[in-house]
């Protein structure tokens, strides 16, 4: 709704009977024009409110008002559900309570089930989701809304995804489309640059050419062996989503857009080289330790198996901790941001140690939110996985050394 008011007095007002949440966007009167004395307030509820205004112009004061649901008709005239193969929308399910649009896996055919091959990749590629996974920070569901207990439906690269595109109108009118077409994407997706996504995989698939829909509408789709390089990831400045993305193009009013997002994950082959890390580090005359690990390279279900070696010490040693860290890097060059987070953290001696000893070190991986390590992907992002031993002396000076570690993944679940 566009008002525009031209007064050399001050005018107010307000709009009754509001009975729908309201957004309102003020934009700035025109030159010389005078103040907004008091701008209207949007309500947040769904109840009926009465928003009010007042404002002092000598020219034009222009008020933009978008209501978020329908009005005048002029609200999505279509509504969209997208239902993958070997999923069920379902609202009895206890993984999906309070949320009738999270889709619930069936039990999928033996043909399909995951399993994996002697050198660990999956043995065969599938046309139904391998499992539902909780995602991270929750996902958004088909209704807009974004909920914590949000499962994924979860492929792997090789995949085939289909399933079927429901479409039905709002209300009993015939409503009239230039085309239908799904898009299976691969983003990366900068929280700085919220917003803009940065597309590594686009395949589109056309359902429909232009027509009208005056009924419930059912569209089949397939993308065949969908070849997802990268694992699907989400942190603390970077996502990396796949997404299906229903789009009806009207030639007014904009297009209707509804979109599914899913999870990837990728199986990883055993590393050929896995040689021990083993290193001496410490400070000049006072302290000096070696401490060795196993192996550099873990999956995630792994046990880190390693020992610290007291070659000299002259500092009293309070404790001594052990961290897992992960390191986030984000954009390119000089514009690279670095932002670390603590997963973990172990103390593995209390007390002063003495010449010779040694600590032995076993840390299991699998009760904590790990990763695979990304190497530059898209140039977009990389993330590595440190194990920082860190050293605290009596005066509480804090002496460390971090290793990096690689992460990869050996079964989808």
């Amino acid at each position: 709704l566009l008002i525009v008011v031209s007064s050399p007095e001050a005018i107010s007002g307000s709009l009754h009977s509001v009975s729908f949440a309201p957004q309102c966007t003020v934009l700035a009167p025109l030159p010389r024009a005078g103040f907004l004395a008091s701008p209207p307030t949007p309500s947040t509820s769904s109840i009926k409110s009465t928003p009010h205004f007042s404002f002092h112009s000598k020219y034009s004061l222009v008020i933009l008002w978008f209501y978020s649901m329908s009005f005048f008709g002029f609200g999505p005239p279509l509504s969209i559900k997208v239902l993958l193969h070997g999923t069920s929308s379902s609202s009895s399910s206890s993984a999906s309570a309070g949320n009738p649009d999270l889709l619930v896996l069936d039990a999928p055919p033996a043909s399909s089930a995951p399993s994996s091959s002697p050198e660990g990749s999956p043995s065969s590629s599938s046309d139904v989701p391998r499992a539902l996974v909780k995602t991270k920070g929750g996902a958004a569901s088909q209704d807009g809304a974004s909920s914590q207990d949000n499962l994924l439906p979860m492929y792997t690269t090789g995949d085939t995804v289909k399933g079927t595109v429901t479409i039905k109108p709002t209300s009993n009118k015939k409503v009239e489309h230039q085309g239908i077409r799904i898009e299976l994407l691969g983003q990366v997706e900068l929280f700085f640059d919220r917003g803009n996504y940065y597309d590594f995989l686009a395949l589109s698939r056309e359902l429909e050419p232009a027509g009208d829909v005056s009924g419930d509408v059912e569209l089949p789709f397939e993308f065949k062996s969908c070849d997802m390089q990268h694992e699907s990831y989400t942190g603390i400045n970077v996502r990396l989503r796949y997404v299906l993305r229903v789009t009806v193009t009207r030639g007014y009013g904009g297009g209707i857009v509804k979109e599914l997002p899913f999870c990837v994950r990728l199986v990883q082959n055993l590393p050929d080289i896995n040689n021990t890390l083993k290193m001496e580090v410490g400070i000049e005359d006072c302290l000096h330790i070696e401490f060795e690990y196993s192996k550099a390279k873990y999956h995630l279900k792994d046990v880190v198996v390693g020992k610290i070696y007291f070659l000299l010490v002259r500092i009293r040693i309070k404790h001594m901790d052990l961290e897992i860290r992960r390191r986030e890097s984000t954009g390119s060059g000089a514009n690279t941001y670095n932002e670390s987070e603590t997963l973990a953290k172990f103390e593995v001696m209390d007390g002063a140690p003495v010449r010779t000893e040694s600590i032995p070190i076993r840390i299991f991986l699998s009760p904590y939110d790990l990763t695979p390590s990304y190497k530059n992907i898209n140039n977009k992002f990389s993330v590595k996985y440190f194990l920082n031993l860190v050293l605290v002396d009596e005066e509480d000076r804090r002496y460390f050394k971090q290793q990096e570690i690689q992460l990869w993944r050996n079964e989808l679940i």
